[in-house]
C-alpha cells in the first residue's frame, strides 16, 4: 500500500457532504412549513416560516456555489471565511427559526 493520497477523493466527500447537509436543511424547511401550518396559521407563524425558508435558500445558493467550485477544478479552492460564516449563520438562524415554531 502506497503512502500517497488520491487529491479527487477529497473534493467528491466534500461534494456529498454539501449535498447531505442542503437535503437535511430542505427536510428541515418542509418541516418548518408544515408545522407553521398545522391547526391554521398565525401571523407570526406564518413569518417565521417564511423567514425560514428565506434562510434555506440562502444555504442553497452557498452550497450549490461550493459544490460547483469543487466540481470545476482538480485542486478547489479553500472556502472563504465569508462564505462559511453565512453558510453558519444560515445554519444557526434556521435553528432558532425551528425553535420559535415550537414555541408559537
Amino acid at each position: 500500500m502506497s503512502g500517497e493520497r488520491d487529491p479527487g477523493l477529497q473534493p467528491e466527500r466534500t461534494r456529498l457532504a454539501w449535498r447531505r447537509t442542503t437535503l437535511s436543511g430542505t427536510v428541515a424547511a418542509v418541516l418548518a412549513v408544515r408545522t407553521a401550518l398545522h391547526g391554521g396559521a398565525s401571523p407570526a407563524g406564518v413569518l417565521v416560516c417564511a423567514l425560514c425558508c428565506a434562510l434555506w435558500l440562502g444555504f442553497l445558493l452557498l452550497a450549490h456555489h461550493r459544490i460547483r467550485a469543487l466540481a470545476a477544478t482538480p485542486v478547489p479552492p479553500p472556502l472563504t471565511p465569508r462564505r462559511a460564516a453565512a453558510a453558519a449563520l444560515c445554519t444557526v438562524a434556521t435553528a432558532v427559526c425551528a425553535a420559535a415554531l415550537v414555541v408559537v
